[in-house]
């Protein structure tokens, strides 16, 4: 993996491990040379990441929206910072420029990152692969809640291991180092769908 889309939040909350974490991811990243690209912003966890890396000596490209841009939230301090018409644009980018995703903590915009990772990987937009760092237990609901979609027949089985979560950046990155796709839902037949 010579460079992984980070989603993340951009908002700062007031418990600053996860800060410190965006921070820790960013900077092991950039140890083991691999690139961030992430949403552009100076700010929150999105900036801890890029900050993180670029300290370390690792490359960070940023992908914003023109219109975050014009709200002075962009980080000019990226290796490359690309200015997008929108969050669509923005997200194709991240899957064209990366060897996969890598989700840390984050709210509404995290999860939309998240899911369209996952939904593009089950139809077979890309093969690759899709990690979620489940630091300090904040997303277990999430797991519990996609186990939930499995049990109930929601997700197939030939899909079930899209999403690679553990607690440890250094395990997630291993599994994720060792994904193989999966059969995708534009390689099945009628009767496997």
């Amino acid at each position: 993996m010579k460079r992984l889309a980070v989603y993340c939040g951009s908002a700062s909350p007031a418990d600053g491990r996860y800060v410190t974490l965006a921070r820790e991811v960013g900077q092991e990243l950039a140890r083991r040379g691999i690139g961030v690209v992430y949403g552009g912003g100076r700010l929150g966890l999105m900036g801890a990441v890029a900050y993180g890396a670029l300290d370390a000596g690792g490359e960070v490209i940023g992908i914003i929206p023109e219109a975050l841009v014009n709200s002075e939230v962009a980080n000019h301090d990226c290796t490359e910072l690309h200015v997008v018409s929108g969050m669509h644009e923005r997200k194709k980018r991240f899957t064209d420029l990366s060897d996969g995703f890598l989700t840390i903590p984050g709210g509404v915009g995290t999860m939309d990152e998240l899911w369209e990772a996952m939904s593009w990987a089950q139809l077979g937009y890309h093969a690759k692969p899709v990690g979620l760092l489940n630091a300090f237990g904040f997303y277990d609901h999430l797991l519990a809640f996609n186990r939930h979609m499995i049990e109930v027949g929601f997700v197939r089985e030939a899909h079930a291991g899209i999403l690679l979560a553990e607690p440890s950046l250094d395990l997630l990155l291993a599994r994720m180092a060792a994904h193989e796709p999966h059969t995708p839902i534009f390689a099945m037949k009628a009767d496997d769908l």
